[in-house]
């Protein structure tokens, strides 16, 4: 199982995150072209060698309107904060930027705009929504009266859609991350000073192993903490795995221990996961309403949903909702589930799930490039079309997705 261990020694900040990960490509050139590419507003991203404690690594180095944003802040990009966490200082450059801001719909516009893959902008798209959410809990507001900061907004983008462009392209089955160093001690903020880890990032680190450790200062970041968190399914100690390739995400700031998130890239002898099951009966609730339950939990990472028709009591017709998700997601979950739906009880068993290995690879075909979902293990491989590839060329040529697939299967 081609698996992605990420060890968080000193904490996780999303351009450390983004350096270690381009570490294991094979086209890095190709990666920062795409990026540069990709219509960030603003934005351009270089990667730069960077050592500390005498090792080698990658810093990535983000720039809005030309400037470096990690040349003004305390650690790494953490720019991205509502007005609870607006700097502290104005900019001292001569190319001065007007600070206004976006809302989370303003961000998810910017994203939507994108040049990337339809499954990037959605995991960016999610990753800031768990950000926003842990601010709106942290300052006592709606998420729609939580802005950011429009310069950082940039660069915590540029930050958010690498790192879910790179794992779109490194492709892991599996994503493991060591107990999080958020570091100790205290943050100075616009309006006075805040224990660390920060309040978001403390939110957001719920369900994941962390340690303050003896450093002071801020080690991980809202910004890694939701990457982390929305990324990997399992926390601990690393597997045992062969490793092939292991990349180097350098921070800004120096300390007594080098500075950087290692990224191991391998396989594992795995041939079953661990999954949790959850599950409950509901008979008062429309079919809409349980529709919304289910986007619901989908969106905040659960592996499958679905339901089932059931008989209740008194011959009353029902329906069983069933989840299945990560057991580091199942707190979370059940908070969901009891959230969007009438429930008044939720189940739990511990299953065990075998997965064949995953890809989509393209296709150039007389219809234009088009993706198919490829997957292989247990001695089967399968390939199937991707059903939106299909719909778009059915619109534009005006025919079926039968007749598309005959003429690609001859």
């Amino acid at each position: 199982m081609k698996t992605l261990y990420l060890e968080c020694s000193m904490g996780a900040a999303g351009d450390m995150l983004s350096a270690a990960l381009y570490e294991l490509l094979d086209d890095k050139e190709g990666f920062i072209n795409k990026i540069n590419n990709a219509g960030i507003p603003k934005v351009t991203v270089n990667a730069e060698p960077m050592t500390k404690c005498g090792i080698l690594g990658t810093h990535m180095n983000v720039l809005v309107d030309g400037v470096s944003e990690g040349e003004e802040h305390h650690h790494e990009h953490e720019h991205h904060h509502d007005h609870e966490h607006e700097h502290e200082h104005e900019h001292e450059h001569d190319h001065h930027h007007e600070h206004h801001h976006s809302s989370l719909k303003d961000i998810e516009s910017i994203i939507d705009a994108l040049n990337v893959p339809e499954n990037v902008k959605t995991d960016a798209k999610n990753v800031y929504a768990m950000i926003a959410e842990a601010e709106s809990n942290a300052h006592g507001k709606p998420v729609s009266e939580i802005h950011f900061h429009e310069v950082g907004t940039m660069d915590a983008v540029a930050d958010i859609t690498m790192v879910c462009m790179l794992m779109n392209e490194i492709k892991a089955e599996k994503i493991v991350a060591s107990e999080i160093h958020v570091g100790s001690g205290h943050v100075h903020c616009a309006h006075g000073i805040l224990p660390v880890p920060a309040p978001a990032t403390a939110y957001l680190l719920r369900g994941i192993p962390f340690t303050s450790g003896h450093i002071k200062g801020e080690l991980c970041t809202p910004t890694g903490a939701a990457l982390i968190k929305y990324f990997a399914s399992q926390y601990g100690e690393m597997p045992v795995m062969t490793v092939d390739k292991i990349g180097y995400g350098m921070g800004k700031k120096d300390f007594e221990q080098a500075n950087c998130v290692r990224a191991f890239l391998g396989s594992t002898n795995e041939k079953a996961s661990q999954i949790t099951e959850l599950s409950c009966n509901i008979d008062d609730m429309t079919g809409e309403k349980i529709g919304f339950a289910m986007e619901k939990l989908f969106e905040a990472g659960a592996l499958e949903v679905y339901t089932v028709p059931v008989g209740m009591k008194k011959s009353r017709p029902g329906i069983l909702l069933s989840v299945m998700c990560n057991e580091a997601k199942k707190d979370e979950m059940v908070s969901i589930i009891f959230k969007y739906t009438t429930t008044l009880g939720v189940r739990e068993n511990v299953s065990k799930r075998y997965t064949l290995k995953r890809e989509i690879i393209k296709k150039e075909t007389p219809f234009g490039e088009i993706r198919i979902k490829k997957s292989e293990g247990f001695g089967i491989v399968r390939e199937k079309y991707e059903y939106e590839d299909l719909a778009r060329i059915a619109n534009e040529k005006n025919i079926s997705i039968d007749d598309i697939i005959k003429e690609l299967d001859k």
